[in-house]
């Protein structure tokens, strides 16, 4: 075997001063990167579907308790008699 060995151009401290020739990534790598990045995004669109969905099913539950509060207030302040309530302008 008589092969011709590398020339590696480097500098004392270690670095290359030109990048040596067969230092690309090679294509499966180059694919493989591609499909992780396309994976991730997709999983990270699949949690912001999910977390959109289940505040979707959870609006209707937000909106009668603020219902019901919006109630209970309504009649404390009935109740109590209150300026600006019901029973406070019929009851003077």
């Amino acid at each position: 075997m008589n092969r011709i060995p590398p020339v590696i151009d480097m500098a004392p401290d270690g670095t290359f001063r030109t990048k040596p020739p067969g230092m690309r990534a090679p294509l499966s790598f180059k694919l493989l990167l591609g499909a992780t990045i396309v994976a991730v995004l997709a999983g990270a669109a699949a949690v912001a579907a999910l977390a959109l969905w289940i505040a979707a099913l959870l609006l209707p539950v937000v909106v009668i308790a603020a219902a019901v509060a919006w109630g209970a207030y309504k009649y404390r302040t009935w109740r109590r008699g209150a300026p600006g309530s019901v029973r406070s302008v019929y009851h003077r």
